[in-house]
């Protein structure tokens, strides 16, 4: 099975789905014929570690080993018999294949427990109601592979974590000494689980070009390990790195020993500097041709950035490839009762993009300069729904994350439109800005198509601050857009943000309080508080005088330069508000707490909240803009009408019966009007390539010597058309 490259994800991403990047990678290398394999070896560690054989070795080495246990590792040694017994049956049931075992899982009699049981809720049915048999289940099984986690980080490697690994080593690590130093220790137990899995492969791919994807700080130490061991073990093997990582952290790498690990480092999109690097390979004497890559040079490391390859648009990338990954083996977990942590830690979703970059590219604490969000360019929606059809056939899988910066509405817009006219059965969820153009209409459309959630940045609830953050959104205007997407049926989950530069302790309570009343009036069902950090590359590390914030020292580091050390003198210490934060928050998101005082989140004092109890439901009431743009879309999702004539005093009437899949409804109106609506509706139906414009709509209206179309449009017979799937986009 030789393969020319040999794509990896190394320890640990999700346990869910693979991460997308080789699957990326791979896609492309068969646009030009070149053989390729990838493995998540993340997923393939775990499930050798949580089988039968692993544990009992686990166990093992521990009573070998260890002598001082805690009273928690003592105890799950001595129930090592139990975990040994149900371990397999356990992680069946998380990859779906063995649903019954819910039943004696939640009877919470079968499963051993240790501490992480002591945490549970006495009432999960807050949770997963009576009908949640399978969650509930997930979330006991995800505690107990959580309390063999603690077992494993106390007796065997305190490194170790299910989606993060040796994080600390890794993260804003300014000097490469402290993780060289951990490399030059003997191999941990995991080390050598994963090393036993990766000569293995090695055997069999045997490649030219091996490639590590490094998305997280978390994968970092796994990754240099294994650069390490191939570096060993098959010196004549190149080795690079390239992912979200090295795109961030590294742009400013001058340390030499990071190349005792790797022959290349790229950044930015990979395409076209693997593309070199194969060439490079082929033929040494082009070494200087490289395209955005670090390599050691006479033992400099150099960056090189000649080559006259081009990079590639999107529409030229190919389709994602999942071949070679264990889909069937990926386990669905519930680690955190978050409505949108659910659903990236449960289900495998096959990974798309939308559009490279982000349309807005404003963000002041975003990394705007780089070029992943700084180059924008869109697929087609024509392109995107081809690549949905390729990828369901290959995974067997009709869900779909686009993993976007920002997906763009008027490209969600046409996709929605795509899906619907191919009358592909698919589920979809993206992350948004929450902008004005997401109207009423379109989250319908949006639902139509699949959209089942969305999740979007509210950051600092506080207009002051998002106009400093250039959002260019007002909270009035977020909560308009998130009622919108709820009362389509589409789940709004939103990232909020506190210690923004100048933020003051006045300004989170009132954020805090606007979080509140649009959790109490049910238009957003989930969030998560992050504490605000500066990096490098954001129009804030580039120019804090600009923000009234002080750089408190300059990036000199060798090895990762990205998060910055700074000082707000006009802000407040935000450390302080962080678990009130959240501890108010997971209340809001179970429906309960809204009539606590915020003091009571806090145990210190805190300011009262400026904001008026109904500012949110003020800017609900605001009447919506009725009048339509010629430009705007007209598109109607209904079946088409069955059709009935009658006379009366005023001449004959058409009665127009149509029936959806939830109930039916009828309009009467003039024949003239009725004929003429039943040639436009089947005119504006998804099912035609052409999409109407109101313009168009009206033209042919007209056309049809009808009189006075505002009129019409504004009758009860179209507001009635309106409320059943006529909409104005």
């Amino acid at each position: 099975m030789q393969k020319t490259v040999f794509a990896i994800t190394p320890p640990f991403t999700q346990l869910n789905t693979p991460y997308p990047a080789t699957a990326y990678i791979k896609g492309f290398l068969n646009t030009k014929n070149i053989s390729c394999f990838h493995a998540d070896l993340g997923i393939e560690v775990i499930l050798a570690l949580f089988s039968k054989r692993g544990l009992t070795d686990l166990f093992a080495f521990i009573e070998h080993k260890s002598t001082d246990l805690s009273e928690n590792a003592q105890r799950i040694v001595a129930l090592q018999d139990d975990y040994i017994h149900s371990i397999e049956a356990v992680i069946l049931f998380l990859q779906g294949k063995n649903p019954t075992l819910s039943h004696v899982i939640c009877q919470e009699s079968f499963l051993p427990e240790a501490s992480r049981f002591a945490q549970l809720e006495e009432d999960l049915d807050w949770a997963f109601g009576s009908m949640g048999m399978q969650d509930k289940a997930k979330h006991l099984a995800t505690l107990y592979l959580e309390d063999l986690s603690d077992l494993i980080m106390e007796c065997v490697d305190a490194h170790f974590g299910f989606s993060r690994y040796a994080e600390r080593l890794g993260r804003s690590a300014n000097s490469f000494d402290e993780l060289y130093g951990a490399l030059q220790q003997d191999f941990t137990y995991i080390d050598n689980l994963l090393m036993k899995i990766l000569a293995e492969k090695m055997m069999l791919v045997q490649p030219k070009l091996f490639l590590i994807s490094v998305p997280f700080p978390g994968n970092l130490y796994s990754a240099f390990r294994i650069g390490q061991w191939i570096k060993k073990h098959y010196p004549s093997v190149k080795v690079s790195m390239g992912g979200g990582f090295p795109n961030t952290e590294l742009r400013s790498l001058s340390d030499a020993r990071v190349f005792k690990f790797f022959d290349f480092i790229t950044l930015d999109d990979g395409e076209a500097p693997i593309e070199e690097l194969l060439k490079t390979i082929e033929n040494q004497e082009r070494a200087l041709q490289l395209k955005r890559t670090f390599t050691l040079i006479d033992g400099t490391v150099k960056y090189i950035n000649n080559s006259t390859t081009k990079d590639y648009k999107q529409s030229e990338v190919g389709t994602p490839d999942y071949s070679d990954l264990l889909l069937d083996k990926y386990i669905s977990v519930i680690e955190i009762v978050n409505p949108m942590h659910r659903m990236w830690s449960d289900g495998r979703w096959n990974k798309l993009t939308m559009a490279h970059g982000c349309y807005w590219g404003k963000c002041t604490f975003c990394d705007i300069s780089l070029d992943y969000i700084k180059i924008y360019e869109p697929v087609t929606a024509k392109l995107l729904c081809d690549r949905m059809e390729e990828m369901i056939a290959q995974t067997g899988e009709n869900g779909f994350h686009f993993v976007d910066e920002a997906a763009p509405p008027a490209l969600m817009r046409a996709l929605a439109l795509e899906i619907i006219r191919r009358k592909l059965s698919v589920t979809w969820w993206t992350n948004i800005r929450f902008e004005k153009s997401f109207t009423h209409d379109l989250c319908q459309l949006l639902k139509a198509s699949g959209c089942i959630a969305v999740s979007g940045g509210l950051e600092v609830a506080s207009d002051r601050l998002l106009d400093l953050i250039q959002k260019g959104v007002t909270v009035a205007q977020v909560a308009q857009v998130t009622r919108n997407f709820t009362e389509a049926g589409i789940m709004v989950h939103a990232y909020l943000m506190y210690g923004f530069p100048t933020q003051t302790a006045q300004e989170t309570v009132d954020s805090l309080e606007m979080v509140r009343q649009m959790f109490e009036l049910g238009i957003l069902q989930s969030g998560f508080w992050h504490q605000f950090a500066m990096t490098a590359h954001s129009p804030v590390g580039m120019y804090p005088e600009e923000f009234s914030v002080k750089k408190d020292t300059d990036l000199i580091g060798t090895f990762a330069n990205n998060d910055l050390v700074f000082t707000d003198p006009k802000g407040t210490n935000h450390e302080t508000f962080s678990y009130g934060l959240k501890k108010s928050l997971l209340n809001y998101m179970h429906g309960i707490g809204f009539d606590s005082p915020l003091q009571d989140w806090f145990e210190f004092k805190i300011p009262r909240t400026k904001i008026p109890k109904n500012y949110i439901e003020i800017a609900l009431s605001e009447d919506d803009d009725f009048m339509v743009k010629p430009s705007s879309k007209i598109v109607w999702l209904g079946k088409k009408p069955m059709v009935e004539t009658t006379v009366s005093k005023k001449g004959e009437l058409s009665l127009l019966t149509f029936h959806d899949k939830k109930e039916t409804f009828s309009v009467k109106v003039n024949k003239i009007y009725g004929d003429w609506l039943v040639e436009i509706l089947n005119l504006i139906s998804p099912k035609n390539a052409k999409v109407y414009t109101f313009q168009e709509v009206k033209k042919h209206y007209e056309t049809a010597g009808l009189d006075d179309f505002e009129l019409f449009w504004y009758s009860k017979s179209v507001n009635t058309l309106r409320d059943y799937g006529l909409l104005v986009l």
